[in-house]
């Protein structure tokens, strides 16, 4: 839905709560029109049921007042007098419309001096899970997310099973635009396998069906950061409507709101307004070649003649922290290595060379923007202009492939192409304004990963956030207590230098915490 139809759910969503709550109003002592102005009647209703104000604004966050909801529900027909389990069932299968039950058919007196607590165990045990989902959820949403490396796309950098926690709040968190959607979980229920949301994923009905218009229009709350080049980013996969993420051109057979696409972590190459081309599997951005930081393992795959004399898997993985690799016969590896690491393993006698694999130009390798006549691939590719926010671009036959997906669908416009005319929103046009920035995102195993060389932009409507510590790490290959690597616990994700672990120090904390709850503990006694 649009704002302006939200606005106007909103105000339905008043006249239905004047309408069932207005005679309890006064029944409080209150007058009746105060249950009719909106979020004033939310902060008068918090006085009526002895919860403090600051309730209200949990109300307004989505997913969050899922659970708020309820809570308020039954917390009104408490305050006058219904405090039966069936009450209570009722009031929340009803969706609160058992309120107007109470307040038309019932002649119920308003407790001004009700007690808070739970009168049972099992009442004080539910309350105390549903603020804990609700405070977490909290959390989860707008302030720091956890999340797990799946592939080796960035490894030696970030390995997999490492296990991340992801700001939100540097680059500005996005409110949630599924409005209907389990908490703290992304596009799928745990055990069940089914979907976590209530969204059409009908292509052809993504703009019809009233589920889909529960959608609430992107909104991200200010950042305090931007996306650095070079920085390692979360986002939502662009390409996870489609059958193949590699080709742009199948048959749709989905559709999948922005919040709830597939989450990658890949490192940001250009920003909004760079010009990017890879040579020889060098990135250039803006004429110059990339340097990065000494945290940062870029690897290329490599081809390994030892003339028939084999070299030991195992040797090779603790003296040069080569992670992925196999024989491809007797005396032939092929390694993924760093320049650096492919440098020191020629140097061993066994070794009779070591060569780079590497597509040579003009080979087309079916990437974007998937155009076989500019013969691009992953290891020569571009120059390409990464659009960014206000910046008019020509449009043509030849810029077209570039931006069509951009304009229709990560900026919502109508667009069609009739030959060498261009249409957008019923007007023809040979110039496009964006009308946000977009980055580049690339896997450091540069050979191995599926990135934007496959399909393209990622807007920033789809960047969930910026990883900032490893807070747990293990091994799927070892056992017992060797799958953990202890020396990545807390370690930070940013940062120049070999990676420094906090664990020990987060253990002295978790110690004094301790420490400190006995000692006054034992003071109050």
């Amino acid at each position: 839905m649009t704002l302006s139809q939200w606005l106007l759910f909103f105000l339905i969503l008043q006249v239905i709560h004047f309408l069932g709550t207005w005679k309890l109003y006064i029944k409080a002592g209150r007058q009746a029109w105060e249950a009719a102005i909106p979020i004033y009647n939310a902060i008068v209703l918090m006085q009526i049921i002895n919860r403090p104000k600051w309730w209200v604004i949990l109300l307004f966050f989505p997913v969050v007042n899922l659970f708020m909801f309820p809570v308020i529900w039954v917390e009104t027909i408490r305050s006058f007098g219904k405090n039966s389990r069936l009450d209570t069932l009722l009031v929340i299968v009803t969706l609160g419309f058992y309120i107007y039950y109470v307040n038309y058919m019932l002649d119920v007196e308003y407790v001004k001096e009700r007690s808070l607590t739970p009168r049972s165990a099992f009442g004080e045990w539910v309350s105390s899970i549903v603020f804990a989902i609700i405070a977490a959820t909290l959390v989860h949403t707008y302030v720091m997310q956890p999340y797990t490396i799946p592939s080796s796309s960035l490894e030696k950098t970030l390995l997999i099973g490492d296990f991340l926690f992801v700001s939100k709040f540097h680059y500005g968190a996005r409110v949630p635009m599924t409005t209907i959607a389990a908490p703290m979980v992304h596009d799928t229920l745990p055990l069940l396998k089914k979907k976590s949301y209530l969204f059409s994923d009908n292509f052809e009905e993504k703009e019809t069906s009233w589920l889909n218009k529960l959608q609430l229009p992107y909104l991200r709350i200010p950042g305090f950061q931007k996306i650095e080049r070079n920085s390692i980013v979360v986002f939502n996969q662009p390409a996870d409507t489609l059958l193949d993420m590699n080709d742009f051109h199948p048959k749709r057979n989905y559709y999948k709101p922005i919040d709830k696409k597939t989450n990658l972590v890949k490192r940001c190459v250009a920003i909004a307004g760079d010009s990017l081309e890879i040579r020889e599997g060098y990135i250039y951005i803006n004429g110059k070649r990339t340097t990065y930081n000494d945290r940062a393992k870029i690897q290329y795959n490599f081809y390994v003649n030892t003339e028939g004399k084999p070299i030991n898997q195992a040797s090779l993985i603790n003296r040069y922290n080569v992670r992925e690799g196999y024989r491809l016969q007797d005396g032939n590896y092929r390694l993924t290595l760093t320049d650096a690491e492919a440098a020191l393993i020629a140097k061993n006698p066994v070794v009779k060379s070591v060569t780079k694999s590497m597509q040579a130009k003009g080979f087309d390798g079916g990437v974007f923007p998937h155009v076989p006549s500019l013969g691009w691939n992953t290891d020569n590719f571009g120059p390409i202009y990464i659009p960014k926010k206000g910046v008019t671009v020509k449009l043509t036959k030849e810029s077209m492939p570039f931006y069509t997906r951009l304009i229709r669908e990560y900026e919502g416009n109508n667009l069609i192409i009739n030959g060498d005319e261009i249409m957008i929103n019923g007007k023809y046009v040979d110039t496009y304004t964006f009308k946000q920035d977009y980055y580049w995102m690339m896997g450091d195993n540069r050979q191995n990963s599926l990135d934007a060389r496959a399909w393209g932009y990622v807007p920033f409507n789809h960047v969930v956030g910026k990883p900032v510590l490893i807070w747990f790490s293990w091994e799927t290959n070892e056992k017992g207590l060797k799958k953990v690597r202890w020396d990545r616990l807390f370690t930070t994700v940013g940062g120049d230098g070999e990676p420094v672990s906090y664990f020990k120090y987060f253990l002295g904390a978790v110690f004094l915490w301790f420490v400190v709850g006995f000692f006054r503990k034992k003071k109050r006694a």
